[in-house]
C-alpha cells in the first residue's frame, strides 16, 4: 500500500447541523478511517471542536493537520478511531464554548453546546456510524476555548466522555474551573491529556500547571483517573504546537491500553 491508501476518508456530515440549543447551524465533518466502507469494525470516537482549523491547511492560523497524522498513525496500524470535527461559531466562538459567566462576555451559552453535543449530535453519529459507544471509547477535545468546553464537559459529564484531550485551556477566563477539577468524581476510569506551552500567555502554563496539580492529588487520594501532562517550553498559543501534540495524545489516550 501506499502512503495515500492510509489516508482518512473526510465526509461532511452537513453544511448546516441544526443546533436547536443555540438557535444556530454549524458545518460538522467526519474523518473515517481509510478502511471504513471494507470492514466490519465498530470503532472509538474523539469530537474535536474549532473544525475550521482541523484538517484545512487554508485556514488563517495554520491547521492541527489532523488528516496527515491520522495517516501516519494508520500506517503503524493506529487508524482505528472516527474523528468528528465541529466548526466553532465565528464571531460567537467564545460565548458558545464559555461555560460560566463573565463580565466582559456575559452569560455564556457552553452548557447549551454541550447539551447538544450530548443529546444531539452523540446520538446521530452513533446511529449514522459503527461506533463504540460506551463511556471508554467516547471521546472529547480542543485547545484554547475549545479546550476549556472540552474540560469543562468532560466534568460535569461523567458517564459520557471517558477522555479528554484539553490543549492550551483557557483557564483564565473562570476561576470555576478549577473548583469543578477538585469535585469531579469519574463514574470510570477518565484518562485526561493536558498539553500546555511555555510561550503561551503570562499565565498560561501556571494556570495549566495548576489544573494538572489538583488531578494529580486526586489520583494520589484513589480516583480513577489516567493523567498525562505535556509540556512544550518552546510552545506558543499557536495551531503548529497543538499539530505536534495530537499525535501524542492520540496514542496516548487510546492506543496506550
Amino acid at each position: 500500500m501506499t502512503v495515500t491508501e492510509y489516508e482518512p476518508i473526510i465526509e461532511v456530515i452537513e453544511e448546516a447541523y441544526e443546533i436547536p440549543q443555540l438557535q444556530a447551524t454549524r458545518k460538522i465533518s467526519a474523518l473515517l478511517p481509510h478502511d471504513y466502507h471494507s470492514t466490519s469494525k465498530l470503532y472509538p470516537v474523539l469530537y474535536l471542536q474549532d473544525g475550521q482549523n482541523l484538517f484545512n491547511p487554508l485556514a488563517p492560523y495554520g491547521d492541527w493537520a489532523i488528516d496527515k497524522s491520522m495517516t501516519k498513525l494508520a500506517e503503524e496500524g493506529l487508524g482505528d478511531i472516527i474523528i468528528i470535527a465541529i466548526d466553532h461559531g465565528e464571531q460567537e466562538r467564545i460565548n458558545e464554548y464559555l461555560p460560566y459567566y463573565h463580565p466582559r462576555f456575559g452569560e455564556g451559552k457552553g452548557n447549551f453546546y454541550i447539551q447538544f453535543m450530548i443529546e444531539r449530535l452523540i446520538p446521530y453519529i452513533n446511529k449514522r456510524y459503527r461506533t463504540l459507544t460506551d463511556f471508554e471509547n467516547t471521546g472529547i477535545g480542543g485547545s484554547s476555548m475549545g479546550g476549556l468546553i472540552s474540560l469543562h464537559a468532560g466534568l460535569q459529564n461523567p458517564g459520557v466522555f471517558g477522555k479528554m484531550m484539553i490543549f492550551s485551556p483557557s483557564l483564565w477566563i473562570s476561576k470555576t474551573i478549577f473548583n469543578q477539577t477538585k469535585s469531579f468524581k469519574p463514574l470510570e476510569k477518565s484518562r485526561i491529556y493536558l498539553y500546555s506551552g511555555g510561550k503561551e500567555s503570562k499565565e498560561h502554563l501556571p494556570n495549566s500547571k495548576r489544573l494538572g496539580s489538583i488531578i494529580t492529588e486526586k489520583m494520589v487520594k484513589g480516583y480513577n483517573i489516567d493523567f498525562h501532562f505535556s509540556i512544550n517550553e518552546h510552545g506558543s498559543h499557536a495551531e503548529m504546537h497543538w499539530r505536534e501534540e495530537f499525535p501524542h495524545a492520540i496514542k496516548w489516550l487510546f492506543f496506550n491500553s
